[in-house]
């Protein structure tokens, strides 16, 4: 997963602590992809995959530690049967694939989202690359699968009221704790492609202060490029976490 291309002149005169820690991605546009190539959706999200991989790539190159990307809502059910099957076929492929590469470079992977729901062919293979990236100690590596961020945050609601803990003992923090991304740093920038411009259910709670970015790029042409430009314009960024400069509330 070497990087195939350099730092453009931005980011190389940029200091690490500026860069993102953690970034989400809402993957967006695979569909209207392929229409305009007179494909097929399963080729949209075939050449979708292909971006997946070198987006990873790049993160990894970057040092960045986290990356969770937006691989499938609890909406996503309501698509075809036979795009859902070819979805999932394709996640189990992709995971076959890359498993080594994900180990050889240190990325664990993880999963948000309630994945009892999911084929179990696509349990199976999610479990084995799970297991077997645990001890990876470099980017983490997040598939939101059958995830919804309003059922997150009732999820862990729900957490707290069976461990017992009171109405006046609820804090942020112990929401948080109960997230599918407990210990993880909230992200520092969210990037949607395809010209879309609302969350999408994305991470609601984490994404409180993140910065975002937004590109009409379709999804299987967004190139490490792309990410280098969000990642160059999340730097120049003045993030106040609603402090001085920030509209009172």
């Amino acid at each position: 997963m070497d990087r195939q291309q350099p730092y453009d002149d931005l980011l190389a005169r940029l200091d690490n602590k500026c860069l993102p820690n953690h970034i989400g991605v809402i993957m967006d546009g695979n569909g209207r992809w392929a229409r305009n190539r007179g494909l097929s959706r399963s080729d949209g999200h075939n050449a979708g995959s292909e971006t997946v991989r070198a987006i990873v790539r790049e993160c990894r190159a970057m040092g960045l530690e986290y990356l969770t990307l937006y691989s499938f809502s609890r909406e996503n059910w309501g698509r075809p049967k036979e795009e859902i099957r070819f979805l999932f076929d394709l996640l189990v492929a992709f995971l076959r694939k890359e498993l080594p590469e994900l180990l050889a470079r240190r990325i664990r992977l993880k999963v948000a989202g309630e994945t009892d729901a999911l084929p179990a062919a696509a349990r199976k293979a999610l479990e084995h690359a799970i297991a077997k990236t645990a001890s990876c100690d470099a980017l983490t590596l997040t598939l939101a699968l059958n995830y919804s961020g309003r059922d997150e945050i009732a999820r862990a609601c729900a957490a707290l009221v069976a461990q017992g803990v009171r109405p006046e003992e609820v804090t942020p923090e112990k929401i948080a704790a109960n997230l599918y991304t407990a210990g993880y740093p909230d992200p520092d920038l969210v990037i949607r492609t395809s010209g879309e411009l609302r969350t999408s259910n994305f991470l609601l709670f984490q994404a409180a202060y993140s910065e975002f970015y937004f590109t009409p790029t379709l999804w299987p042409d967004f190139t490490p490029q792309e990410l280098r430009t969000a990642i160059a314009e999340f730097a120049a960024r003045e993030r106040r976490f609603g402090k001085t400069g920030d509209a009172a509330v």
